[in-house]
C-alpha cells in the first residue's frame, strides 16, 4: 500500500514508477490516493495503481487487478472501510461483486482491506474467510499481532502495518503529534527521522485451491 509513499501524503506519479522499477507488482491504496492532484492523471492509465474498488461508479482508476505471478495468475482487491473514514460504497457488497469475476480467473485473491477500525476488517476477514486467499489489513501503521489462518482456509491480519521510521508516532515526528495531541490545534506533520523498518507478511497460498497455507509477520530493520 503506497498511500503515504510522498512524505506521509499520497503518492506522486514519480513515487509509483520508482516502485514499478524496483520490482513491486502491484500497488494499492486507500483514503490518501487522492491527496497529490497529479495521481489522477497518471491513475487511469497505469491500472498497477489500484484504488479501493468501493468508491462511487466513474471514479478514475480501478479498485481490482489480476497479474501474472510466474505460472500462477493473482488477483489483488482493494477495499476501504467506512468507520471513521470517508463514506464510501459498502465495501462488503462490494467484495462479492468483485469476487464474481475475479474468481473466474484465479483462485488466489488477495485482499487489501484500508480500514481505521479493527472490528471492520476483522468482519471483511470472516466475510471472506474460504472465498480468498489473504485479507490484509493496512492504514493504521501499527502492525498487529493476529496473523493466522481461518478456519476455511484464508490468510488474515488485521494491520500489516509501517515501512518507515521506528521512533514515531505512526511515521509523524512525535514532537508534532504531542503537540496537536496537547493544543488542538491542526498544526503541519511532518515524517519522522532516523532508523527505519519494513513491515508486512509473507502468505503461502496453494496455487490450486486459493487457500492460505501459513502467513507469517515481517519486521526487516533498513540501513541507512
Amino acid at each position: 500500500n503506497v498511500e503515504n509513499a510522498a512524505a506521509g501524503a499520497g503518492v506522486t506519479p514519480s513515487i509509483a514508477r520508482a516502485f514499478l522499477e524496483q520490482g513491486v507488482d502491484v500497488m494499492t491504496s486507500g483514503n490518501h490516493i487522492w491527496d497529490k492532484k497529479e495521481i489522477i492523471e497518471y491513475i487511469v492509465k497505469e491500472n498497477l495503481l489500484l484504488r479501493p474498488a468501493n468508491f462511487p461508479p466513474g471514479t478514475p482508476g480501478a479498485g481490482s487487478i489480476v497479474v501474472k505471478a510466474g505460472p500462477h495468475k493473482v488477483a489483488v482487491l482493494n477495499l476501504m472501510g467506512r468507520v471513521f473514514l470517508p463514506m464510501l460504497d459498502c465495501p462488503f457488497r462490494k467484495a462479492d461483486e468483485e469476487l464474481t469475476r475475479l474468481r473466474a480467473e484465479t483462485p488466489i485473491i488477495i485482499v487489501d482491506m484500508h480500514a481505521e477500525a479493527t472490528s471492520e476488517s476483522q468482519a471483511m476477514g470472516w466475510y471472506l474467510d474460504g472465498r480468498v486467499s489473504a485479507v490484509v489489513g493496512t492504514h493504521r501503521h501499527v502492525q498487529t499481532a493476529d496473523e493466522r489462518i481461518l478456519t476455511k482456509g484464508t490468510a488474515y491480519i488485521t494491520d500489516l502495518g509501517l515501512t518507515g521510521p521506528v521512533d514515531s508516532v505512526i511515521g509523524v515526528e512525535p514532537e508534532l503529534a504531542i503537540g496537536r495531541f496537547l493544543s488542538q490545534m491542526p498544526n503541519r506533520f511532518e515524517p519522522a527521522k532516523g532508523p527505519a523498518m519494513l513491515q508486512g507478511a509473507v502468505i503461502r497460498v496453494d496455487p490450486d485451491t486459493g487457500r492460505g497455507l501459513s502467513i507469517e509477520r515481517l519486521r526487516v530493520p533498513l540501513a541507512g
